[in-house]
């Protein structure tokens, strides 16, 4: 009886597994497959051939594999000081691009601040090699370093003074210290925007393209591949890419180069005065003879201006809880272009440099005048 029972637990055991694994079960809708596969194999369709690039795909391929060996990866070294752990070792990333064969490279400020214990250029090809710095500009965020390599490939710079909203751009990095990335976007618009330091960077190039932190220092690239701005700082509450990002136009390093080459710092032009912005109110009520401009309140002895014998106030006075004073030359143009406020003044200066001559248009009472000035070099207080 045993026997029985224990030959017929066999046989339905065997025809279940041979059932399940040799013959395919339809109960329903639903179908029960052998273990062997489908009974029908695997189709793809494949592509008879590997398609064409369009044009804008074929030019960001060659925007790429031509800038590419001109961008580098920055790391920067510091040591800080914590009040528990003493000494710790900190590093920083960013993105910079070679100037020239002799090993120049330009970066962002903010890349390369605090770094006491050195830093490190890393090419595209995955070499490195230590880096000098050349010389700094705090206020419009540029650094210049230098390393010693050979078959350097130098960018080519572009005059960003002809930039237009929409055109196409190009940022190359290394986000994230991924190294190599390139995104794609427009010039979103063209404004002045505060910098690292605080300081007014005029005509900085506002784009979509995607930058992150690590892109700082960076190319922004137009559609040729030429360079025409310095990735610098991104607007987002989470320190990643929402869309807004900013570059230093490169005119405006341009500006700065000779002197950071020269002297290992920029020796920023002025004119040598403590100004007041005057819009149309403070005109009427100051009776002055033009409704814009900037007043003269004091000349720095052996300035620009005290050599070019421009004057200042002699007359003092409040402006709400400020203390100003009046009777100053009203400059209300330098080299033909108007001014109206000293953020005007201040992007004036930064097509030029110390030495550079100018001529500026200034109110004297009722008396309009032209007057040559050479530019002096910025001292704390000047505008």
């Amino acid at each position: 009886m045993k026997l029985r029972r224990f030959l017929l637990v066999v046989l339905l055991v065997g025809g279940f597994l041979y059932v399940t694994t040799h013959l395919p079960t339809h109960i329903g809708n639903f179908s029960f497959l052998g273990g062997h596969g489908s009974s029908s194999p695997l189709q793809l369709t494949e592509a008879e051939a590997a398609p064409a690039y369009n044009a804008d795909e074929l030019n960001n391929i060659a925007v790429y594999k031509r800038v590419l060996p001109s961008v580098v990866n920055i790391t920067s070294r510091q040591v800080v000081f914590d009040f528990f752990y003493g000494a710790v070792p900190q590093e920083g990333q960013g993105s910079g691009f070679i100037l020239d064969k002799a090993g120049h490279v330009l970066t962002n400020y903010h890349v390369i601040e605090g770094a006491n214990r050195g830093i490190q250029v890393t090419l595209s090809n995955k070499t490195s090699y230590k880096a000098t710095v050349v010389g700094s500009d705090k206020v419009h965020d540029l650094a210049l370093l230098q390393i010693d390599a050979p078959s350097l490939q130098p960018v080519t710079l572009a005059d960003s003074s002809g930039l237009s909203v929409g055109q196409e751009v190009y940022a190359i990095g290394n986000p994230f210290g991924l190294s190599g990335t390139m995104t794609r976007g427009i010039i979103s618009s063209i404004r002045s925007i505060r910098g690292a330091s605080g300081a007014p960077i005029e005509d900085a190039i506002q784009t979509d393209a995607a930058i992150n932190p690590g892109n700082s220092g960076g190319p922004l690239l137009n559609s040729h591949g030429d360079v025409i701005g310095i990735n610098t700082m991104i607007l987002s509450n989470a320190d990643q890419n929402a869309g807004i990002g900013f570059a230093i136009p490169i005119n405006t390093a341009k500006a700065v180069l000779g002197d950071l080459t020269r002297y290992g710092r920029v020796r920023r032009p002025s004119l040598g005065i403590v100004s007041l912005a005057i819009g149309p109110d403070l005109a009427e009520q100051m009776g002055l003879a033009a409704n814009y401009g900037v007043l003269i309140q004091k000349v720095i002895p052996g300035g620009a201006a005290d050599r070019a014998g421009l004057r200042g106030g002699n007359e003092s006075a409040w402006l709400g809880n400020q203390p100003i004073v009046l009777g100053g030359d009203l400059i209300v143009a330098i080299d033909g272009q108007q001014v109206t406020g000293p953020e005007d003044i201040s992007a004036i200066m930064d097509k030029h440099q110390a030495g550079d001559t100018i001529s500026i248009t200034i109110l004297r009472g009722r008396k309009q005048m032209t007057i040559k000035l050479t530019l002096g070099e910025a001292q704390e207080l000047n505008t």
